[in-house]
C-alpha cells in the first residue's frame, strides 16, 4: 500500500512504487510526505523506518517549482526504495516515456549544458551512467526538429491487423471481424480526411511528413490502398507505411504506395524465429519477411524494421540470431523494443524466459551491436509495464533517420490524426504545452460519430 500528501504527484508516485514491486507477491506499506519550510522535505516512511531528504527551494516560475518539486519527491521515494531493496532500476526515478525530451528541455532552459546531460540524468534522477549515456547519445543525433506551430504532420489510423499477435494490448481488430465494415470504415476515414484538408488549407498549415499507422494498413487491399492514397496528395519530405506484416506484403501493393509517392515503408519482423512466430500468434515466417524485403528493395523504399527483445520462450542465442540476420539485411532503421506485457495482453504476469538481469544484458549486447555496425540511436521511448523497466530505442544508418518518429515520440510537431483511436497532437511552442485531442477507438463508434471527430479536431485548431 501507497499514500502522499503530495496528491498532485500521486500517480507518478504509485508508477515508481509499482516499478519496484511489479513482481512481487507482496508490497511493503510506504508513505511519503512532502513539506515546504524553508527547505523543501520529503519524508519516506518504509514499513515504520523512516527517511528524510531535503533539498533547496524550487524557484523560478510556478511551473517550474511543481516540476522540481516532483522531480524531489520521486528521487526521495527511489533513494529509499532502492537503499531498502539493495537494488535499482535502469532508469532510476524516472517515470515518464520520453526521457530524452527531459533532457533536451533541461539543455533548452538553460539549466544545463549538453555536455553535462549524463551527468545531469545521473544526479537528478538517479539514471544508471548506461542509460544516461544512451540518452545523450540520442539528443546529440535527433536531427531535423523545427518549432514552427504551422507546421504539422499528418497521420493516418489502420486500427486493423490479420491476427492478434498475443503479447498485443493495443486497440486493433482482427481482419476476419471487421471486415464487412471496412468499406464503410474508409469512407468515413476519407471523409475526415477531406475536412482535415480543407482545415489545413483554412488554417495556412503546412504538412511535412505523412505517416499511415495501425495495426497493418497493408490488410486493405491493393485498390483500397489506392483509394485512401489518392486523398493524401500534400507534398510532402517524407510518406511513411506501416506495412508491418510480412504476409500482407504484394507486388501489387507497393506498386500502389509507389504510384502515391510514399517513400518509407515499415516490415516487422520482431524475431527471425519460425517457432518464436507461431507462438506469438503471427502467421507469417522469416521466409515471407526476406520475400517482402527484396520486393521493397526492388522498389526503391527505405525499410524500417522492428525486432522485440523478450518474447516467450527465446533465449540469448536466438535473440543474437535474430539480430545477426537483421545485421545482415541491413535496413535504413531498426528498432529495439523490450516487450511490454500489459493487462490485455495473454502473457500478463507471465516472466521472461531469460530473466530480468540476462534480459537486461542482452538487449545492451543487441544496443552496443547495432551501434558497432555504424547505426545510431535517435529516438526512445518507455511503456508502462515493460520488462525489466527497459526502453524501446529506434536505431539509423547513413543519416537516414525517419522525421515523424522524432516528431512523434519527442512531440516536438503537432500532428492531424485521423481514423479510429487516433490521436491529433497541438503544439504550442511559446506557451510550452500540448494539447490532445483523441478520436473514438472503435471502429463502429467511429463511424457513427465521423461529424464529431471532425468537429473536434476544427476546434482543437482553431486560432493557429
Amino acid at each position: 500500500m501507497f499514500t502522499t500528501n503530495a496528491k498532485e504527484f500521486e500517480k507518478e508516485l504509485i508508477d515508481l512504487y509499482e516499478a519496484f514491486y511489479e513482481h512481487e507477491q507482496t508490497m511493503p506499506n510506504i508513505s511519503h510526505e512532502q513539506m515546504l519550510a524553508g527547505k523543501l522535505f520529503n519524508i519516506i516512511t518504509i514499513d515504520g523506518q523512516v527517511s528524510e531528504f531535503e533539498y533547496d527551494m524550487p524557484t523560478g516560475s510556478e511551473l517550474k517549482q511543481k516540476s522540481l518539486r516532483k522531480r524531489y519527491a520521486l528521487l526521495s521515494l527511489y533513494k529509499a526504495i532502492s537503499k531498502k531493496e539493495g537494488r535499482t532500476l535502469p532508469w532510476g526515478s524516472f517515470t515518464g516515456i520520453r526521457p530524452t525530451a527531459l533532457a533536451r528541455e533541461a539543455v533548452e532552459s538553460g539549466e544545463i549544458k549538453e555536455y553535462a546531460i549524463t551527468e545531469f540524468l545521473e544526479k537528478e534522477f538517479s539514471i544508471s551512467h548506461e542509460k544516461a549515456v544512451l540518452a545523450n547519445k540520442i539528443v546529440k543525433n535527433q536531427k531535423g526538429i523545427i518549432r514552427n506551430d504551422h507546421l504539422v504532420d499528418f497521420y493516418v489510423n489502420i486500427p486493423v491487423c490479420p491476427t492478434r499477435c498475443a503479447y498485443c494490448s493495443f486497440i486493433s481488430s482482427e481482419l476476419k471481424a471487421v471486415k464487412s465494415l471496412m468499406p464503410t470504415y474508409l469512407q468515413a476515414l476519407i471523409k475526415e480526411i477531406r475536412e482535415m484538408k480543407k482545415l489545413i488549407f483554412d488554417r495556412a498549415l503546412i504538412v511535412r511528413n505523412i505517416y499511415i499507422g495501425g495495426g497493418t494498413p497493408t490488410v486493405l487491399e491493393a485498390s483500397e490502398l489506392d483509394m485512401l492514397l489518392t486523398e493524401l496528395s500534400f507534398p510532402v519530405s517524407e510518406f511513411t507505411v506501416e506495412c508491418g506484416r510480412p504476409d500482407t506484403i504484394t507486388r501489387e501493393k507497393l506498386d500502389v504506395l509507389e504510384k502515391h509517392g510514399v517513400t518509407r515503408i515499415c516490415i516487422n519482423p520482431q524475431t527471425f524465429s519460425d517457432a518464436t512466430l507461431k507462438r506469438i500468434g503471427r502467421h507469417h515466417t522469416k521466409a515471407q519477411t526476406f520475400e517482402a524485403y527484396a520486393l521493397a528493395l526492388e522498389k526503391g523504399f527505405k525499410v524500417n524494421m522492428d525486432i522485440i527483445i523478450g518474447l516467450p520462450g527465446e533465449k540469448s542465442a536466438t535473440i543474437k540470431k535474430t539480430l545477426n540476420t537483421l545485421l545482415e539485411l541491413c535496413p535504413n532503421n531498426i528498432t529495439v523494443h523490450t516487450l511490454s506485457v500489459k493487462n490485455g495482453s495473454v502473457f500478463k504476469d507471465q516472466t521472461p524466459e531469460l530473466g530480468f538481469k540476462n534480459l537486461s544484458k542482452i538487449l545492451s549486447f543487441t544496443e552496443n551491436q547495432l551501434m558497432e555496425w555504424g547505426y545510431k540511436p535517435y529516438y526512445l521511448y518507455r511503456q508502462k509495464h515493460q520488462l525489466g523497466g527497459l526502453e524501446n530505442v529506434g536505431f539509423y544508418r547513413d543519416d537516414d533517420i525517419c522525421q515523424f518518429n522524432i516528431d512523434s515520440m519527442e512531440e516536438t510537431s503537432s500532428i492531424i490524426a485521423v481514423g479510429a483511436n487516433a490521436i491529433s497532437k497541438r503544439i504550442f511552442s511559446i506557451e510550452k504545452r500540448i494539447e490532445r485531442q483523441p478520436n473514438v477507438k472503435f471502429l463502429n463508434d467511429y463511424i457513427q460519430r465521423i461529424d464529431e471527430m471532425i468537429e473536434r479536431k476544427k476546434k482543437l485548431f482553431e486560432n493557429v
